[in-house]
């Protein structure tokens, strides 16, 4: 008995086309009573009501497989991108059915009215796509896969139910990685705002002495080996390696404020992923560093090819804390631990001059054994508000201190640069391409 509701019963929902019909023929019995000639018309069409009910519902539950249905998720979620969710859907029925589609998506998207309508011929299959963006990572837990199919009479609706509880995780934002990776395959970094960093000078690693070929730096001749060889040849350089780059992440409250739904510590992780990805392919070495109030993770710097993996995973597990960083033990840490000079990206945010100043003695510590680079925010909100035109006396008040903030934000990139500490002031959304664009310029100056 149980099985048979839980197959013919719990799965029946009526349609509003045959609450329609029984309101019509309701109506018609009740115009019988004023109308005697309508005679037997009401019961006649209650019964053919009656009968195309039945008969939808054998259309309908016929056939214990008439639609077969799978959800398709990648097996791990990119975060702060767009990633392709797909249902797949085929109709066994001899006829065509008209489907509306819900899926039980994770609570952390906050989407409660995400469904699709489709229509099936008999024996086809169809493709439904749609994307989701997650905005933080974890792991994500979707439900089931709720379809409701009905048949062209379209009285009855069978619910079909597919799959079950599924968990994903949403990783660190490898999408971005991957487009990055791509474009600078095939050499069209430009296009995401890359730029193209002339060289000064060259890299002091001599590689080899070839030929000379149209568009060489005269400069690099070699004339002992020409004089030799009775031909053009020329010196070969190539580019440094081997160089570490840490990323340097602060977890502190600092980190929480969010922006277009992500907060900095995530656009911090999906940078630092981005940067050690292009360090990896510049054959440098990619470490990575967290801390807040204690010491979280430290990821010694290596080159090998299982690193990004240990990156990856490292990031994945980043939550941000409630307590202010602890600078002092961050260059205890650098001290003891990073021996080689090494090219140190701090992801941070300082609101105030003042917040620098109790930071600023550990800073110029280990910009004094290593290449310091800060990276920290712009509040982009308070951009936009400067922008806006003032009304009254209120919003004049408001922009004044929006911009007293705003100023002190280019006081603190002074004060970095008066003590030889390298430092970007950047949007959220523009982290990846200035922090990758500043790499590359400290790369081709030789800096690191």
């Amino acid at each position: 008995m149980k099985t048979f509701f839980k197959h013919y019963i719990a799965p029946l929902y009526l349609s509003n086309r045959l609450f329609f019909l029984l309101g019509t023929a309701a109506m018609l019995f009740v115009a019988s009573f004023f109308l005697p000639w309508l005679g037997a018309v009401p019961g006649i069409v209650t019964l053919v009501i009656i009968l195309l009910l039945i008969l939808d519902y054998a259309l309908l539950f016929g056939s214990r497989n008439g639609l077969m249905a799978e959800r398709v998720i990648p097996e791990r979620l990119s975060n702060g991108d767009d990633n392709p969710i797909s249902v797949h859907a085929k109709n066994n029925y001899p006829f065509t059915l008209s489907l509306e589609i819900i899926d039980e998506i994770p609570f952390q998207f906050q989407i409660r009215d995400l469904s699709f309508s489709a229509t099936l011929p008999a024996g086809s299959h169809k493709e439904i796509r749609y994307q989701l963006r997650p905005v933080k990572r974890g792991e994500y837990d979707f439900g089931l896969l709720n379809i409701y199919g009905r048949s062209p009479l379209g009285l009855t609706v069978r619910r079909f139910r597919f799959g079950g509880q599924q968990m994903v995780p949403v990783y660190p934002s490898y999408l971005q990685m991957r487009r990055f990776q791509l474009l600078a395959i095939s050499n069209r970094l430009s296009e995401i705002g890359v730029k193209k960093i002339r060289r000064i000078g060259h890299s002091m690693e001599f590689e080899q002495i070839k030929d000379y070929v149209q568009g060489d730096d005269i400069r690099t001749i070699n004339w002992k080996a020409t004089a030799r060889r009775n031909q053009m040849m020329v010196n070969s350089f190539t580019d440094e390696k081997s160089q570490q780059v840490y990323c340097v992440i602060d977890k502190s409250r600092v980190m929480k404020m969010p922006f277009k739904d992500l907060s900095l510590l995530d656009y911090a992780i999906n940078a630092s992923l981005v940067l050690s990805n292009v360090a990896l392919l510049k054959q440098d070495k990619a470490g990575l560093i967290t801390f807040s109030e204690d010491i979280g993770h430290f990821l010694p710097a290596s080159g090998k090819a299982t690193q990004m993996n240990n990156i990856l995973e490292v990031l994945y597990r980043q939550k941000t804390r409630y307590l202010e960083s602890d600078f002092e033990k961050l260059y205890t840490l650098i001290r003891q631990r990073i021996t080689q000079r090494s090219l140190v990206v701090l992801f941070t945010n300082f609101e105030s001059l003042t917040a620098l100043h109790r930071q600023m003695i550990y800073l110029r510590k280990i910009a004094r054994n290593h290449l310091l680079m800060v990276v920290f925010f712009e509040n982009t909100e308070l951009t936009n508000r400067l922008l806006q035109p003032a009304d009254n006396l209120e919003e004049v008040y408001t922009q004044t201190i929006a911009a007293k903030f705003a100023y002190e934000k280019k006081l603190i990139v002074r004060e970095l640069q008066h003590h030889g500490i390298i430092s970007i002031l950047t949007p959220p959304e523009e982290l990846t391409v200035n922090t990758v664009n500043k790499y590359l310029e400290l790369k081709a100056r030789q800096a690191i």
